[in-house]
């Protein structure tokens, strides 16, 4: 690899990333935390004792920190960045954080690159996918292409477009795993479990989400009043189990919300899946 790359944070990502690669000298790592320099030192990479040094020499910045620090990050460390170095912000964060960032970052002269990862890195390593959007989308496609990762699109020019498709699909899947927790918690105390999971098998559909989405909307539109009133008895049958049901008042207050809604949703105003 031709580029100096530089990673900020070496958590899980980082460390899964730097191993996979092989990137060994032709990296250097920096995180805020003294214990994992020994974890840089065993991937190979080159630790360094500041994110200054880190960053002074790089083409190439990985940005892997928490979300809360990921903006504090890239505005205190900008000006470190080497004039056009390819910042790539690798955080789940919102695309309105991530505009925020990408202002420190092209005022210091760096060129701030979204991305965003759309799977967990194990076990997928350097075949995860990557959502890369901004000016410079495509330079950073190429070189996160030649630092390894296999699995790169560009998704537009506009920084917090790849966030955004990140963090809206993350209420749905985020939001599946706390149904799925409501669900099994009530089903686990009402001594149902086997029953309830065998009719959600016997109903599984698959469908495309283009259609599957369609379809939702429809129903929710059309019977979104009868649905809230009959998730309000779902609600109450919870609170018999002593669940709270956090995820199931939400339920009821968005189907009353879409009662009788023209459907606003022109990507998928197509036939309802029957």
């Amino acid at each position: 690899m031709e580029r100096m790359l530089a990673l900020i944070g070496f958590g899980e990502a980082g460390s899964t990333f730097a191993r996979a690669a092989g990137w060994e000298a032709g990296a250097q790592a920096f995180d805020i935390a003294p214990a994992r320099r020994a974890a840089i030192e065993e991937a190979g990479v080159v630790a360094c004792a500041s994110a200054r040094d880190a960053l002074i020499s790089a083409d190439l910045v990985l940005s892997l920190v928490t979300a809360d620090s990921a903006l504090a990050v890239a505005e205190d460390y900008a000006g470190w960045l080497r004039e056009g170095a390819l910042f790539c912000d690798m955080n789940s964060v919102a695309p309105q954080t991530k505009r925020a960032a990408a202002h420190a970052v092209e005022a210091a002269g760096g060129r701030y690159v979204d991305v965003a990862v759309l799977a967990p890195v194990h076990p997928a390593r350097l075949k995860v996918p990557l959502l890369v959007s901004g000016p410079a989308a495509p330079e950073a496609a190429q070189a996160l292409g030649e630092a390894g990762f296999v699995n790169v699109r560009v998704v537009g020019d506009e920084v917090g477009r790849a966030s955004a498709i990140k963090m809206i699909r993350s209420v749905m899947v985020k939001g599946v795993e706390a149904l799925t927790a409501e669900m099994m918690l009530a089903a686990t105390r009402a001594g149902v479990v086997e029953e309830v999971l065998a009719s959600l098998d016997a109903s599984e559909k698959t469908d495309s989400w283009l259609s599957r989405a369609a379809y939702n909307i429809e129903r929710m539109t059309t019977h979104g009043l009868r649905r809230a009133a009959e998730m309000e008895e779902s609600a109450r049958t919870l609170e018999d189990l002593g669940v709270e049901p956090l995820m199931t008042r939400g339920t009821v207050a968005r189907q009353r919300a879409q009662a009788g809604q023209t459907i606003p949703f022109t990507a998928i105003s197509r036939e309802p899946a029957q």
